[in-house]
């Protein structure tokens, strides 16, 4: 079966739009997000993560990632540490690379 290409979009929950309000908790469950992200990069399932340099209030991230189905695109999506852990929401999307830089 052929892999097609997906988006999530994250953003912050609302709770952490100041600094000042996260956790020990929230910190950690960040750290896990970024290991799940790094590992899945090794794998070679992302092509690319990163986020936004805004205020909290207003930053995003961005996960470019190969999978099977769009269920696999949603439980891969699902299983992110800071999904989990309610420190981030995301949305799900088919996506189509039309350029990329060489």
């Amino acid at each position: 079966m052929e892999r097609a290409t997906y988006v999530y979009v994250l953003r912050l929950a609302a709770r952490l739009h100041a600094e000042s309000s996260w956790t020990d908790d929230d910190r950690a469950a960040v750290g896990r997000h970024f290991q799940y992200l790094s590992h899945a990069t090794d794998r070679g399932q992302v092509l690319l993560a990163g986020r936004t340099s805004e205020p909290f209030d207003r930053t995003f991230g961005l996960v470019i990632f190969d999978a099977q189905s769009e269920s696999a695109a949603r439980e891969f999506m699902h299983s992110d540490p800071a999904v989990v852990a309610g420190v981030m929401t995301a949305t799900l999307h088919p996506y189509s690379i039309a350029l990329q830089r060489k």
